[in-house]
């Protein structure tokens, strides 16, 4: 089943929002390399990880379909007090194939017009990063 809103999901049925995305190529091997940053994971709230079943992976879906990607890192971080409050995941994959390339980033061009997100250029490592507009 395909959706016309473009999603992202690591459990089945628990829609996760970005918050920040870095995209990055290898000069020499021309490999790309996707950091997404979710500041907020409602997969961890009200034991939602434990209700729905695990993508084994991270799920991306729009009209066009599903990619599933396997990531290469994943990151929680932790502050506070106690160090047990959630500050944000860190979820990093790579993406070798142009064809696959042009698709994610279709599905990214979709998945920022529907949430408000824009392009900026960073001048000094010429990364493209999708941010929220303020």
């Amino acid at each position: 089943m395909t959706s016309n809103t473009p999603l992202i999901q690591f459990f089945e049925g628990i829609p996760e929002e970005i918050s920040n995305v870095s995209l990055r190529r290898n000069r020499s091997s021309g490999v790309r390399t996707v950091l997404m940053t979710f500041n907020e994971l409602k997969a961890i709230e009200k034991f939602n990880s434990f209700k729905n079943k695990f993508s084994n992976g991270l799920r991306l879906t729009d009209e066009e379909g599903e990619i599933s990607v396997e990531p290469s890192s994943v990151k929680f971080v932790f502050s506070g007090p106690e160090g047990d409050d959630f500050q944000r995941l860190d979820c990093e994959f790579e993406i070798q194939r142009e064809d696959h390339w042009e698709r994610f980033m279709r599905f990214m061009n979709r998945y920022a017009e529907v949430n408000g997100m824009a392009y900026s250029d960073t001048k000094k490592t010429l990364d493209r990063e999708a941010t929220r507009e303020a």
